[in-house]
């Protein structure tokens, strides 16, 4: 199979002379990766994130300067892309989806799908894409050592087309399209590679783009409808407040309600489960200096900063470990968070906590 990496023809694809990204772990050389492309969901879904071990404390102030730097280093990308912290709206959803795929297996019409709604910031790519790892997972220890595609994930471009959204999932496939290529030649391709690789899960995300009150939308949707017609998978989606958006509104959007199970996704309340969040990704550090418990400590702050976004903690607690580093004094503290800047909608809804108290 031809990679989209291998021609500049590919709509939206990736252009030869993009430039590479170096981690310094281990001293290899890694590229971007996209979790829109094959290339790049493989390597999302084969990663595993090991936490680096401490060195003893006469070891570490004996490192030298080289040393510390690599040493310093290795940590820093570790706390940028910390492990995920299993909620429970991720195990909903990668339960409901495993048991819509099971479902499904032998449909061969009207198959059921997952939509998942909420505002930005509450797990929602998280939990699709956790959900699409899983069940790679699972199909290749099923089926070993053959060339299977278990999983395709793909965004909803903004003002999308019908041909857009298909030049999405040939992209992912790895499948050359010229913008010569015209519509049913690329949604044929998709179509008959989707069969060959045996794709099970559709995971679409950023779905809030596809507007149905506008023509565009509407035959997006149509697009979409057609593929999890013709595939033999199980469609999830993924999108901010869809149904403020319309995306259930009139014929279609009736069509869609029938067929799909939607999950919300909200921000956490202040109960025990947001404790052990915290505590979860305070055991997940690796700083010398930092007091067990320092974070658990300051839960009830960390809600009323994040508004309960998981996403926000997850920033601002590995934000603040990264300045820790850098700084020297490996420790997280209540200055050191409020150093951390966080996205507009925490910083809004903390002032207006603040307000009402």
């Amino acid at each position: 199979m031809t990679t989209a990496a291998n021609t500049d023809t590919t709509e939206g694809g990736p252009r030869p002379d993009e430039p590479a990204e170096q981690t310094w772990a281990g001293g290899q050389v890694e590229y971007h990766r996209h979790l829109t492309t094959l290339e790049g969901w493989r390597q999302f879904t084969a990663a595993e994130v090991a936490a680096p071990a401490l060195l003893p404390a006469a070891r570490w102030k004996a490192l030298t300067d080289v040393d510390r730097s690599g040493y310093d280093e290795h940590r820093l990308d570790y706390h940028t892309h910390m492990a995920v912290v299993a909620t429970s709206t991720l195990r909903q959803v990668v339960n409901a989806g495993r048991r819509l795929a099971l479902l499904n297996r032998h449909a061969v019409s009207a198959r059921r799908g997952l939509i998942l709604s909420g505002a930005a910031g509450t797990g929602k790519t998280t939990a699709i894409t956790q959900l699409g790892k899983t069940h790679e997972a699972t199909d290749r220890l099923r089926y070993p050592g053959l060339a299977r595609i278990p999983v395709v994930y793909v965004t909803v471009p903004p003002a999308a087309t019908p041909r857009m959204l298909a030049v999405e999932f040939a992209r992912f496939l790895g499948l050359p399209m010229t913008y010569r290529a015209n519509m049913t030649d690329v949604i044929e391709a998709v179509y008959g590679v989707a069969i060959d690789a045996r794709v099970g899960v559709v995971c679409v995300d950023e779905i809030h783009n596809l507007q149905l009150a506008t023509r565009s939308g509407a035959e997006v949707s149509d697009t979409l409808k057609y593929f999890s017609e013709r595939i033999p998978a199980t469609f999830v989606y993924a999108g901010i407040d869809v149904e403020r958006e319309g995306l259930f509104s009139g014929t279609r959007g009736r069509q869609i309600a029938g067929r799909f199970t939607l999950v919300e996704t909200v921000p956490f309340p202040y109960t025990t489960e947001w404790q052990g969040l915290v505590a979860s990704l305070e055991q997940a550090l690796r700083l010398h200096h930092h007091r067990a418990g320092t974070l658990s400590r300051l839960d009830q702050y960390l809600h009323q900063r994040t508004g309960g976004m998981i996403g926000s903690l997850s920033h601002l607690i590995r934000g603040a470990a990264i300045e820790a580093i850098l700084d020297g004094t490996e420790k997280i503290t209540k200055t050191v968070l409020e150093g951390v800047e966080l996205d507009h909608a925490a910083d809004h809804y903390r002032t207006r906590a603040q307000r009402t108290t």
